[in-house]
């Protein structure tokens, strides 16, 4: 990574209750650059997204985002600044239409961003099952058309770097497959994004650092090349 980082997070800990989650965590993400965040079920990494959009109601540490600290915003103001999140459960509206939801995240277009402002139309040409779809209610979605509709539903927003939450788990291959090639899409087109996964096999396809979470503590980090190279390191923290 070159120059300021987009986003810079610094010792990042986090609580549900009385229970520690996270640890101290230190992350950066460049500008267009796709980092992910890895480690097994229960390593703290959608604790990680959510602290850093300020959806943990007990949390310490400093998160900068685009030369500003974030750190005690609330999330619709995070939101606003240009950090989007996409959440595991996708919380898209079932009884709204494609559009509907669409129209929901809408936001203005940014001076600072690259590229033209997302609209329906440039993001049915991103996701053309959607574009088939724009008139059906959310509830009447497969999984993997309900997770396309949470990411296009963000983009509305005109984010200048996209938190990402298991966007591979629940949805079929072609799906998964497809969703690859959307993230390379928009790293191309100059988006920064960290990514939370498990599959180290999708997480390999689109980034190109990564951070790997155990029991809350960021036990190792480096280029995703590295990580691929090392199996006993993916057998200890990543793999099943």
């Amino acid at each position: 990574m070159s120059g300021e980082p987009i986003m810079a997070v610094e010792r990042l800990s986090a609580w549900y209750g009385a229970a520690q989650i996270l640890f101290d965590l230190d992350l950066e993400v460049g500008r267009g650059e796709v980092v992910a965040l890895m480690g097994r079920n229960g390593a703290g990494k959608s604790t990680t997204l959510k602290g850093i959009m300020g959806l943990v109601a007990r949390r310490r540490g400093a998160v900068r985002f685009d030369g500003r600290d974030i750190s005690a915003l609330e999330p619709y103001r995070i939101a606003r600044l240009g950090l989007g999140f996409t959440p595991e459960d996708r919380r898209i509206f079932s009884d709204l239409t494609v559009m509907e939801n669409l129209d929901v995240g809408r936001q203005p277009p940014r001076a600072s961003a690259r590229g033209a402002a997302w609209t329906p139309e440039r993001l049915f040409a991103l996701f053309p099952n959607l574009a088939e779809r724009r008139d059906r209610l959310g509830s009447q979605m497969s999984g993997g058309e309900q997770q396309m509709l949470t990411v296009a539903r963000t983009l509305m927003g005109n984010p200048l770097m996209v938190l990402l939450d298991e966007p591979s788990e629940g949805v079929a291959p072609l799906i998964v497959e497809q969703m690859a090639n959307t993230i390379l899409e928009l790293k191309q087109q100059g988006l920064s994004i960290l990514l939370s996964e498990q599959n180290i096999h999708f997480a390999a396809l689109v980034s190109d650092r990564v951070y790997v979470l155990e029991k809350g503590h960021i036990c190792w980090h480096g280029e995703m090349a590295a990580l691929l190279e090392d199996r006993e390191l993916q057998r200890a923290f990543v793999t099943v």
